[in-house]
């Protein structure tokens, strides 16, 4: 399978987070899945007249392409132009190129939330007019139609995330190379259900924390960061504890909250990414599945639960008391 991977507005940090795919690494794994990258404008030696005529080849029906990806939003400014961002050497719109390779391809794939929903690129009032390829934010329809169906019959694969996972990519693409991912596989938002069936908030080792409601008041402490530091990863979909990033990190695990990244428009949160929204006291962003009338009664009770362990570690660090083996009846 031919594979064009094109760059738009964005920081190339979705590539730099598929570079760090390991064992075997992520060109050993498309090879051997007998997917050959066309074209990359990060990695690949070709560049300038050599690039423009792959492009020409493609658009002609000279060269197949199976699947597009794009990485980065798709800017749309000024006035719908698209001129804010043009392909260099072509004199032309990424957002043109988007619109006429799309439909060339056999499937298309959004790499990043920026390219899927516009993303970081659309925060702070979105003077640049960005986009994702078929969503903008959470409305159906950016820089291609709702109705959008790539050669397969698919819409576009909106593989979120910023960065995105590289297995997520990977998966992908596998996925796609075996003929075994089909429009069930995707959720509401068109990305892989292989991901987002879960929450972020499974496996994460703050877990115990979060059961008691031991909250972290600061960075860096060992408690639960729903309360007051603004984790949310109780509604963000998203297997990163489950599957952690290069075999062990994760933004829970590292001791920051959960920002929902792979969600669109998580780029303008209500407060900063480190508050936790209130109204008289209590978080804003429960679970999604928990009426707030249990989750107060549940807290209450957790609360007056908690084990000093608990409530001392939350606040800390460190581990400042140890677990320890319950003592056997003599």
């Amino acid at each position: 399978m031919n594979l064009l991977w094109l760059q738009s507005a964005g920081c190339g940090g979705c590539t730099m987070s598929l570079l760090c795919a390991e064992d075997p690494n992520v060109l050993e794994l498309l090879d051997d899945a007998g997917i050959d990258i066309l074209w990359h404008p990060a990695i690949s030696e070709a560049t300038g007249a050599e690039a423009r005529g792959l492009l020409d080849a493609i658009l002609s029906g000279d060269t197949q392409l199976d699947i597009l990806c794009v990485e980065g939003s798709i800017v749309t400014g000024p006035k719908g132009t698209g001129r804010y961002h043009i392909l260099s050497g072509t004199g032309r719109p990424i957002l043109d190129w988007c619109r006429d390779l799309a439909p060339m391809a056999k499937h298309v794939v959004a790499v990043g939330t920026c390219a899927a929903f516009g993303g970081i690129t659309a925060a702070g009032g979105n003077p640049s007019g960005a986009v994702g390829l078929q969503f903008d934010g959470s409305h159906a329809g950016g820089a291609l139609p709702p109705t959008f169906r790539s050669k397969s019959g698919m819409p576009v694969i909106n593989v979120s995330g910023c960065p995105t996972h590289p297995d997520w990519v990977t998966e992908t693409l596998l996925l796609l190379a075996s003929g075994t991912l089909n429009e069930r596989a995707l959720d509401d938002f068109n990305r892989p259900r292989f991901y987002t069936d879960h929450l972020v908030h499974h496996a994460c080792p703050k877990n115990e924390y979060y059961e008691y409601k031991a909250s972290a008041r600061h960075l860096s402490q060992l408690g639960c960061m729903m309360e007051h530091l603004g984790c949310i990863g109780t509604q963000a979909v998203g297997d990163c504890n489950i599957r952690p990033w290069n075999g062990s990190g994760s933004c829970t695990r590292g001791g920051y909250p959960c920002i929902a990244c792979t969600s669109p428009e998580f780029e303008d949160p209500e407060l900063t990414f480190t508050e936790t929204p209130k109204l008289a006291g209590i978080p804003v962003g429960l679970p999604s599945d928990m009426p707030k009338a249990w989750f107060m009664a549940l807290a209450s009770l957790s609360k007056a639960a908690t084990p000093k362990r608990i409530s001392r570690n939350a606040q800390s660090d460190r581990i400042e008391v140890a677990p320890k083996p319950k003592r056997e009846r003599s």
